[in-house]
């Protein structure tokens, strides 16, 4: 969604003025990479799909605040639809407030021979095995760089929280990934006898 800084001021300015065609245009150009943006952060199609058109409809309230020298449109609108998707999730299911904290030293996430053998679907596919918390707090701090202060004022969780959910998130993706190239390591083994 990369806009000229002259078809950003003239879709803004159409929406504003509740332009049908102009909001039409921007909810179909957005809808793909939006919708997988809340798929990030629910756990099926049809609540992404209601995250996704409360996000819009919020975009279209509030476009008037769009201010293109602090950021470009479709990163705006991102940020929009996150709040979106976990507002939604916040009101379907409740936060647990973990107590544990984080281990003096990280270990390393996931090694690069892991990732070198894994395709970015199935990297997703084990992300939302995660337990819903775990997940989202991983996917603001990993996907969409937010820190851990933001993450615990969005969630309304504790940074400390947020740090053990991160954790968390890398540990047990961390053993899924290296558990799966193990499994396909075995399949390749097998298949060559």
């Amino acid at each position: 969604m990369n806009f000229t800084k002259k078809q950003t001021q003239k879709i803004v300015k159409a929406c504003i003025h509740n332009d049908r065609s102009a909001q039409e245009a921007l909810y179909k150009l957005c809808y793909a990479d939006m919708m997988r943006v809340c798929l990030n952060y629910l756990p099926d199609e049809e609540l992404a799909r209601e995250a996704f058109n409360t996000g819009f409809l919020n975009v279209f309230k509030s476009i008037q605040n769009f201010d293109a020298e602090k950021g470009e449109l479709g990163g705006w609108i991102r940020k929009i639809m996150i709040y979106s998707a976990i507002d939604l999730y916040r009101s379907e299911l409740k936060f647990g407030n973990l107590t544990d904290t984080l281990p003096e030293q990280e270990t390393e996430f996931i090694p690069p021979a892991v990732l070198e053998k894994l395709y970015f679907e199935d990297i997703l596919r084990h992300i939302r095995t995660l337990p819903y918390a775990t997940q989202t707090v991983f996917n603001l701090s990993v996907l969409d760089g937010f820190s851990h202060k933001e993450i615990s004022e969005q969630l309304n969780i504790s940074e400390g929280t947020s740090r053990w959910h991160l954790s968390e998130a890398k540990k047990q993706l961390r053993e899924l990934l290296e558990n799966t190239v193990g499994a396909g390591r075995s399949i390749e083994r097998g298949g060559r006898k």
